[in-house]
């Protein structure tokens, strides 16, 4: 179940949005990024139209620092997308991230191979098949 950064991530296509353009766009440049509240200050994910703790439309994208804590996990071993057929079974995460946002996603290295909950992890980038950079978590 071990993610490798030298070789393609094989995941469904992002379906990027208007909305989430900017996260798609920041992780191509290895930037971890969530919507932020101009008007609250408050972070979400994912991104809506208005901010869920004041519903202000001033909203932007700001960097995050990539470190978090491992929530919970589940192994797939059904194959729900023809992408993930060689991966099965693989490794969906939800990690909490330092600035409070909570993310589902994959993970890489040790930190797939033997996950704990709580565990410190950071961001890498994994190319998927198109070359769009994916964000993964690997153990800090």
């Amino acid at each position: 179940m071990t993610l490798s950064a030298s070789a393609p991530l094989r995941r469904p296509e992002p379906k990027i949005t208007p909305l989430s353009a900017p996260f798609w766009e920041m992780a191509n440049d290895r930037t971890l990024a969530t919507p932020l509240c101009n008007a609250c200050g408050q972070r979400h994910f994912p991104p809506g139209p208005v901010c869920p703790e004041c519903l202000s439309t001033d909203l932007g994208w700001s960097p995050v620092s990539g470190r978090a804590r491992l929530v919970s996990w589940v192994v797939f071993h059904q194959v729900y997308w023809e992408d993930v057929r060689e991966d099965v079974p693989y490794l969906v995460a939800t990690v909490d991230l330092e600035e409070g946002v909570r993310l589902i996603t994959n993970l890489a290295g040790a930190a797939a191979e033997a996950p704990v909950h709580g565990m410190a992890l950071t961001v890498t980038f994994v190319e998927n098949m198109s070359g769009q950079l994916l964000p993964v978590f690997e153990a800090a």
